[in-house]
This record gives C-alpha cells, sequence and structure tokens, in this order.
C-alpha cells in the first residue's frame, strides 16, 4: 500500500477520497476531493490531477455565478450543430482545443464564445454565416 507521511504531522497519509464543499461568491458544491489524507482526517494533501476535481468544480460554479453556458449545455448545443469540438472551436472561437476543455470544466467559457453558442442553439442557420466567413478567410 502506498502511503506518505503528513509534512506538517509526522503521520501517516493514505490515499483516499473526502467531501469537499467548496464556495465561489453565492455558489457552493461539495465535490468527492481525491487525495492523501492522515486516518484521523485531520489532514489531507492534493496534489497533480487530485486537483482537478476542485478546478472544475470552481469554474462551475463561476459559470453559474456570471450566467454563462455550462459544460453540460456546451456539449449539447455543439451536437445539436453537428460540429466536432475541433470544428467549434474554429468557427466558433477560442482554437482548436477549446472545446474539449470547455466539456471537461476545465476551463471557463468566454462571455462571448457563450453568447454566440446561445444564438446559434436558437437559430442554427446562423452557423452558415460563421461557415461562409470561415471560407472567406481561408482565401485571405
Amino acid at each position: 500500500m502506498d502511503e506518505r507521511i503528513c509534512p506538517e504531522t509526522g503521520k501517516v497519509m493514505r490515499r483516499g477520497v473526502r467531501p469537499m464543499t467548496l464556495t465561489y461568491k453565492s455558489q457552493s458544491i461539495t465535490v468527492q476531493q481525491p487525495g492523501w489524507y492522515t486516518d484521523d482526517g485531520e489532514n489531507g494533501m492534493h496534489v497533480g490531477s487530485d486537483l482537478k476535481v476542485s478546478d472544475r468544480a470552481l469554474n462551475l460554479m463561476k459559470a453559474r455565478e456570471r450566467g454563462f453556458l455550462e459544460p453540460k449545455e456546451i456539449r449539447r448545443i455543439r451536437k445539436k450543430l453537428a460540429l466536432t469540438q475541433k470544428e467549434a472551436g474554429r468557427l466558433i472561437g477560442g482554437g482548436v482545443n477549446a472545446f474539449q476543455k470547455y466539456e471537461a470544466g476545465d476551463i471557463l467559457i468566454s462571455s462571448g464564445v457563450s453568447n454566440a453558442l446561445r444564438m446559434l442553439d436558437r437559430n442554427p442557420d446562423n452557423l452558415n454565416v460563421l461557415v461562409e466567413h470561415s471560407q472567406e478567410m481561408d482565401y485571405a
């Protein structure tokens, strides 16, 4: 079994998952936070990929607080438009890997991209304007 020693107390720490409540302005979320924990639960340490859980939760709360689209809605609209993640990033904004990160919750969507997706959700035919403009830019 993999163990570590707590740098503050000298107690043994083991891998585990514990509930952690995060707050951002008026938003609050409890996540199951992986990390290294002492058996008594008094100390914990989070490293590397452990932090993805809390980072994604923080981005979700920021999106809700600011009125931006949430990852599941971003994915739903992109699929409704029949775009790959790379196509959406190129046509709507953010770059070729942006939608992968938006949909995973790894980065917060911008207000402009959020608003563009809302407009395209209401009127998917407007995607043709972006496609035409993109083709014009390719020839420039």
